[in-house]
């Protein structure tokens, strides 16, 4: 039997012409001999997104649309919850959902949508990640950065070369569903409001510590001009501020427009980046500062999930 591979990504309108591409790499790597089910969480996509995206879908590769919002009234905007430290949407929070939203599937993938594949998703689905909650790959592209790696230390609670990055992740549904992963997570927030810079990911981290199965950095490449690139990367995950939709020469750059010629939204995406304004990119900088500036200050800070825990207050599944 061809089991059906759940891939699940989760976009608002504005991100909908890079996740074309996302689909778009996604596909022309893709074994017409497995069969695959893109499944788009989202917040209010517009019908032409929808059907743009859609037109994507082969006869191996399904596309199909989720509409996600009820249920998380309790996630608001506040810095704490900010994606970057500038950029406020429940979408992020949506991965932490998919166990118990599709009962029918006991194992999928998440991934975000400022990615390009130059591997088949149906490698990444196959590998064998026992009981573990996820599969994730070290977040290696702000281990060196001191202030953030003392927050991953002493906010998240986890040694700084084992935090991961959650922008791709193979989920144990089953595990996740049995461990109440979505009831857990909302009782912390909800408690204790955990100031965070990396909200999703923190919550990740800290709940999933010591049920984590590494995987192989070339799963979750992110650009980091103090490293040469990955020649074998699978997976190019464009995080935080190095998008080749707003600057020139990102490392892997290339390969996000090799793979926008067919994504149904080149047009659109040249634009974007043509109107990226130095207001923009003054304000990228800014925000960069004020993130790793967090992530020292919340280390500090009295209710962390690392003290929590030490505390004796249940953090991890």
């Amino acid at each position: 039997m061809n089991k059906t591979i759940p891939i699940f990504f989760a976009i608002d309108d504005s991100y909908a012409p890079f996740l074309s591409v996302a689909l778009s790499s996604a596909i022309q790597n893709a074994s017409p001999s497995r069969h695959y089910k893109a499944i788009i969480l989202h917040q209010a996509l517009r019908e032409e997104n929808k059907k743009r995206l859609g037109a994507l879908a082969t006869d191996f590769f399904d596309i199909t649309f989720v509409p996600m919002g009820a249920g998380l009234e309790s996630i608001t905007d506040r810095m704490s919850n900010r994606l970057r430290c500038d950029y406020f949407t429940l979408t992020i929070y949506y991965r932490l959902f998919i166990p118990v939203m599709f009962p029918e599937y006991d194992k999928g993938i998440y991934i975000d949508s400022d990615v390009v594949l130059r591997g088949d998703l149906a490698e990444l689905f196959d590998t064998e990640i026992g009981d573990n909650y996820i599969g994730a790959c070290a977040d290696l592209s702000v281990v060196d950065v001191p202030e953030i790696a003392l927050y991953m230390e002493n906010a998240v609670g986890v040694d700084r070369h084992e935090y991961i990055n959650s922008g791709v992740l193979l989920m144990n549904l089953q595990k996740m569903r049995e461990a109440e992963m979505d009831k857990h997570f909302l009782t912390l927030l909800e408690t204790y409001h955990f100031d965070c810079i990396a909200p999703d990911q923190d919550y990740l981290n800290a709940l999933c510590s010591g049920k984590i199965h590494y995987l192989s950095p070339v799963w979750d490449a992110m650009p980091n001009e103090e490293t040469p690139p990955l020649a074998d990367a699978k997976l190019i995950h464009y995080n935080l501020f190095s998008k080749p939709w707003c600057y020139d020469n990102v490392q892997y750059g290339e390969f996000f427009w090799q793979y926008a010629e067919n994504s149904g939204y080149l047009a659109e995406i040249r634009t974007y980046k043509e109107g990226y304004s130095d207001e923009q990119k003054a304000s990228d900088a800014k925000c960069l500062a004020l993130l790793v500036r967090r992530g020292a200050e919340i280390a500090e800070s009295e209710a962390t999930f690392k003290k929590l825990f030490e505390s004796g207050v249940k953090i991890r599944l």
